[in-house]
């Protein structure tokens, strides 16, 4: 490989957050200029685009490791390769088809009820979520896959001025399989949930490590409880806080093809995984690295504490 010496160029996608990048070959080695370009872009704009890459598992790893830590994961989709463990590999119709006795449409209609179900931030409920995502798209459908991400900084600085002081005191659990609607009877995915279970207690306004922002850190895949409140009050400021976190003037929708690639800080952002292709006849093969991050800090500097199911750096 040799190192790939061309200009980037940064066009925003939405007022907001989102740039698409063009200029660059992810597949070549980039120079430590292009690599800086590419973390000031994705610090800025929270989510980058790339199109038309032609990635394979080696250099999607590569890649990763000039911004950070590949995660190992423990337990991966069935259809993951077995020779790159820091590939998860997400194909729709072949992985929801059948799992824990269920079809595809039973699995999102049972963990994504309601309309704020589904966003979320990439394993949420550890003590140290990843610091950013790669995903890159192999297969896609014709029309439909849609994802969206929404800005967190943007979320928080859109609150007023007394709301924004009252949630930078708070904390709440964050915890794996929240909100999951379970099946009469015996539920083989209950079993697993309590099995494995994750939780942590989370700031629910976490300052950004690098750009010390302050993130609104909510989402609907994860949260369980405000603490020290009660839980209609809860119920209702999270309602509050999750609509305010996915206001469309705060995200941006990308459409996916064969070769895009999209790399999103998990920190400062949410995103809702398409819920519009169950009835497609067309695979979406999917293929993600995730990079390793550091353990929440609130506005006070006091960092998440475990619940259960994680301890930093241990996958």
């Amino acid at each position: 490989m040799t190192d790939q010496v061309t200009p980037l160029d940064v066009r925003p996608t939405a007022g907001h957050i989102g740039a698409e990048i063009t200029g660059v070959d992810l597949a070549l080695a980039p120079t430590d200029e292009t690599v800086a370009a590419i973390r000031a872009a994705l610090l800025r704009w929270k989510v980058l685009f790339f199109r038309g890459q032609r990635l394979d598992h080696t250099a999607h790893v590569a890649f990763a490791r000039r911004f950070g830590t590949p995660v190992r994961l423990r337990s991966r989709g069935s259809a993951s390769p077995g020779d790159f463990p820091e590939v998860e590999t997400t194909a729709d119709r072949l992985e929801l088809g059948g799992r824990y006795g269920m079809d595809h449409d039973e699995w999102l209609r049972r963990r994504r009820h309601s309309l704020l179900r589904g966003w979320h931030c990439d394993h949420g409920a550890r003590i140290d979520p990843p610091a950013a995502t790669i995903l890159r798209a192999e297969t896609v459908p014709p029309y439909g896959g849609d994802t969206t991400w929404s800005n967190l900084a943007a979320a928080y600085a859109g609150l007023s001025a007394p709301v924004r002081a009252f949630v930078d005191t708070l904390r709440a659990e964050h915890r794996l399989g929240v909100g999951y609607q379970s099946r009469p009877g015996d539920d083989a995915y209950v079993r697993h949930l309590l099995d494995r279970q994750i939780a942590t207690e989370h700031p629910l306004v976490r300052v950004h490590p690098e750009t010390g922002e302050r993130l609104l850190f909510v989402n609907g895949y994860y949260v369980e409880q405000i603490r020290e409140v009660s839980r209609p009050e809860s119920r209702a400021l999270l309602d509050m806080l999750l609509e305010q976190a996915t206001r469309p003037e705060y995200t941006v929708r990308f459409r996916w093809e064969p070769g895009s690639v999209a790399f999103w800080d998990n920190r400062a952002t949410i995103h809702l995984a398409p819920g519009d292709t169950a009835h497609l006849d067309h695979p979406r093969v999917m293929h993600r690295v995730m990079l390793a991050g550091d353990v929440p800090r609130g506005v006070d500097g006091v960092p998440s504490v475990p619940i259960t199911g994680s301890e930093p750096g241990r996958w």
